[in-house]
């Protein structure tokens, strides 16, 4: 349908200059802070409000858009980061900046899971995995473009502010380019809140486990890869090479497993037996730390492994709730898949540390098989069960 197309068309242009411009926000910020002489310390968790301000809102984004309506609620998401951009220009006092930092985290996790759940709602069902595919390998192309633009301009220039605001206002003004909605069918019956996690997370349990899973090794083990790779003896520039390819690795591998899963005569059935292909994947690798400290060349494939399995468990997540819902249901699963996602994320990054103090060779490997071996065992027998 024309203003489905049309609708896809908003969200991938308003995504890419969004992202891009809040992925230049956020190394700018910390930079300008370092350069007002801040510490590490309060820099970390100027960095952290953002997770919070996503932990804030995505339990109650469906109630927003109950509230709201989906397109209202897409405007005054893809608003307020601009807003908040603004005032880091206008003011230097840091107590503010953090205000406005958790605004914006706010924003972005309410965009993050309305901006998935519309492109599953546009999207025609016999393409599903193909446009949900290029959508998830287009935000990893954004963790490029808004830094590579950054380190381009420099942090010192004083366009660098302005060529941020530039892309989320013109990222807003795409934003106009999704078709007024009817209201959804659910408009007034689903549940919403926590009451509606608690009911998605029901529904679906695997399915969020998995979306747990791929955040725990994408997005959690690439903020601490950098740490890992010392402790193997890596030089500092090698040892940033990892998070590059772990992302590299999520970025390419989401459109390949969104196509492969459109064309599955059992979609449902097929997304099942892939989500225990990748749930294999990062077992084998994660099993792999046994021996990287004595074969250290196993430690490039295994981070790869880890970054395009986990973000293709995560692409495989939301085309299977996209297959199955519509309207606030599909906002509230899409919220439950978030907030798992970044969960597996945050625990990963909080552990995995003290492990690598603890035990490099031994406590640090066992927690990744444990969590890797728990993920597949729940994967291998819904896919016995649904099979049945």
């Amino acid at each position: 349908m024309p203003g489905n197309r049309r609708g896809l068309l908003g969200i991938f242009g308003s995504t890419l200059f969004q992202l891009s411009g809040i992925f230049m926000l956020s190394p700018l910020l910390l930079l300008l802070l370092k350069k007002a002489a801040v510490s590490n310390t309060v820099g970390g968790l100027f960095a952290a409000t953002t997770w919070m301000g996503i932990f804030i809102i995505t339990p109650f984004a469906s109630t927003i858009t109950q509230a709201l309506g989906r397109r209202t609620t897409m405007w005054l998401a893809s608003g307020l980061p601009l807003l908040a951009a603004v005032g880091f220009l206008a003011t230097d006092t840091l107590w503010v900046w953090f205000v406005l930092e958790l605004l914006a985290g706010i924003a972005g996790g309410l965009r993050w899971v309305l901006a998935e759940a519309f492109v599953a709602e546009f999207a025609p069902s016999e393409h599903l995995g193909r446009y949900i595919g290029a959508y998830a390998t287009m935000v990893g192309l954004t963790f490029v473009i808004g830094p590579a633009l950054l380190a381009w301009m420099g942090a010192d220039s004083p366009a660098a502010m302005a060529v941020t605001i530039g892309l989320l206002a013109f990222g807003l003004a795409w934003t106009a380019l999704i078709p007024p909605l009817p209201p959804a069918h659910d408009q007034h019956t689903a549940r919403v809140g926590m009451h509606g996690v608690w009911q998605a997370v029901l529904a679906h349990p695997v399915i969020m486990l998995a979306g747990f899973i791929g955040g725990f090794f994408e997005l959690g083990l690439s903020s601490i890869l950098p740490l890992y790779g010392l402790t193997l003896g890596l030089s500092e520039n090698a040892a940033a090479l990892l998070v590059a390819l772990s992302g590299l690795g999520g970025t390419l591998a989401a459109l390949p497993a969104g196509l492969v899963a459109d064309r599955f005569a059992s979609p449902t059935q097929g997304r099942r037996n892939m989500m225990v292909l990748f749930a294999t994947l990062i077992l084998l690798a994660s099993s792999a730390t046994l021996a990287v400290h004595q074969v250290r060349h196993l430690l490039w494939p295994m981070v790869c492994l880890w970054g395009a399995s986990g973000g293709a468990l995560y692409t495989l997540t939301m085309i299977d709730i996209g297959a199955r819902e519509k309207g606030v249901t599909l906002v509230n699963s899409t919220a439950v898949l978030v907030l798992t996602y970044t969960l597996g994320g945050l625990i990963a990054s909080a552990i995995s540390g003290a492990l690598i103090d603890l035990s490099p060779r031994i406590a640090f490997p066992t927690a990744l098989i444990t969590v890797a071996t728990i993920g597949w065992v729940a994967l291998l027998r819904t896919r016995r069960i649904a099979s049945i």
